[in-house]
Formats: C-alpha cells, sequence, structure tokens
C-alpha cells in the first residue's frame, strides 16, 4: 500500500510533520464497485487514494454516467472540494479493491505556511484543471470516432488492458457505439484484432481522424456539454 511520503504534496514535508499526519490518518477499505462518496456530498476530510484505482463521474438528469477521470493510487481524490469546503462536484467509486486515507482538513491547514507543500498542492490543483479542460475539449469537439482515435493515439495499451464496455465508458460512450467504431476501424485496415489483442496498423489514419474531426451536430456545444451533465452554475 502506498504511503504519505510517497505522494509529492507529502514528500516534501519534514519526517516527525509525516509521522504526525500518518497518525491522524483514517484508513478504509473498500471493494470493487463500491461508492467513496456522491455528486453532491460535504466532507470534511481530505480523500487520499492509498491502494487501488477510482473512477469520478456525474449523473446526467437522465440518469446517465458521464466519467470525468480515472485515479490510481497514489492521488487526492477532489481536494479543491475538501479545501472549498464545497460539496463534492462528482461521485467516485472503485474500480478495484482499494484503499482510501482520510485526513482531517484541520490537520492539513497546519502545513498550509510552509512554501513547498502549498507549492505541491497548487500542482495537485492546476493538474486537476487541465484534466477538466481536456475532458470539456473531449466532450465538446471531438466526434465519437475522434475519442476512440485519439486513446487509441495516446494509449493504446488500455485497449488490451480493459473490457470494451469499460473503455466505452472511459469514453462516454454506449458499447453498442463503440464497438461500431473499432468494426469500423478493422474494415479499414487501421487496426487488428487477435487473440483479443489490439494492434494499430496505420497510425497515420487515426491522426487523420482526430485532425480532420468536424463539430458536433449543435449550435453551442458548451452549453450542450453543461445541459447533459447537468450543471447548473453561471
Amino acid at each position: 500500500m502506498i504511503e504519505l511520503h510517497d505522494i509529492p504534496m507529502f514528500s516534501v514535508l519534514e519526517d516527525k510533520h509525516i509521522k504526525e499526519l500518518k497518525n491522524a490518518v483514517h484508513v478504509k477499505h473498500y471493494t470493487q464497485n463500491s461508492i467513496v462518496f456522491y455528486e453532491g456530498d460535504k466532507s470534511e476530510y481530505l480523500h487520499i487514494l492509498l491502494e487501488g484505482s477510482v473512477k469520478l463521474y456525474k449523473t446526467s438528469p437522465k440518469g446517465n454516467h458521464i466519467q470525468i477521470n480515472r485515479l490510481t493510487a497514489p492521488s487526492l481524490i477532489a481536494e479543491f472540494a475538501c479545501f472549498e469546503q464545497e460539496i463534492f462536484p462528482a461521485s467516485c467509486e472503485f474500480v478495484s479493491d482499494g484503499t482510501i486515507g482520510l485526513l482531517q482538513f484541520s490537520k492539513l491547514y497546519e502545513y498550509l505556511n510552509q512554501p513547498a507543500f502549498s507549492l505541491e498542492l497548487i500542482k495537485s490543483l492546476t493538474g486537476k484543471v487541465m484534466t477538466l479542460s481536456a475532458l470539456v475539449h473531449k466532450e465538446t469537439i471531438l466526434s465519437s470516432e475522434a475519442k476512440v482515435a485519439d486513446l487509441m493515439i495516446k494509449k493504446v495499451v488500455i485497449f488490451n488492458r480493459l473490457k470494451n464496455n469499460e473503455i466505452a465508458s472511459i469514453l462516454n460512450l454506449t458499447p453498442e457505439t463503440f464497438s461500431r467504431i473499432l468494426t469500423k476501424f478493422k474494415k479499414e485496415s487501421i487496426i487488428s484484432v487477435k487473440d483479443h489483442h489490439l494492434t494499430v496498423i496505420n497510425k497515420d489514419a487515426l491522426f487523420n481522424i482526430v485532425e480532420t474531426n468536424t463539430m458536433k451536430d449543435c449550435t453551442n456545444c458548451i452549453a450542450d456539454f453543461k445541459t447533459k451533465i447537468g450543471y447548473t452554475g453561471n
């Protein structure tokens, strides 16, 4: 299991402070598919992913799950909501067995006057903003085919590690749509699948699919995306 000193934000603290924090952390174990928290919940604890993987998702008005991110230990979960003492903007569910450490905010505040600690916190928050920005781009700009092609370019190993329905969930596609795209890519000799192992044959074709992508059929895609995830803010 990951220790606190393996997490960048905590690794910059002196050993005595890490020991203090470790003693203050309440460790909880989860099984696969367990819910850590729901969208709209509020907590006085920082959630630290020490073992396993989780997915963060929003639920649309129609009840569909729109996956925002996947996190693997070690990682902080929804730290912005924690520090701002806001409700969680998304639900968190384990996709494997795992462990989370809960640390009260009051204990964390004691270390915010340490520059190195604060800098690592800023880096963590900035990384989450970049992830959200990438999600908005993917969901409002990329077509279904372009989303699949983009993932094949960046992380083809995922296609040989996860089941098709799991990949479809990551891309916020229905399993049927994802299956049709794979079939189309195979027919056009862009990929091959043998013994459940996917190989990219024509990477240039994948780049072309992403680069020549057309806008989705919406007059205001950002507004359309906000409606899809049930966003009601300004």
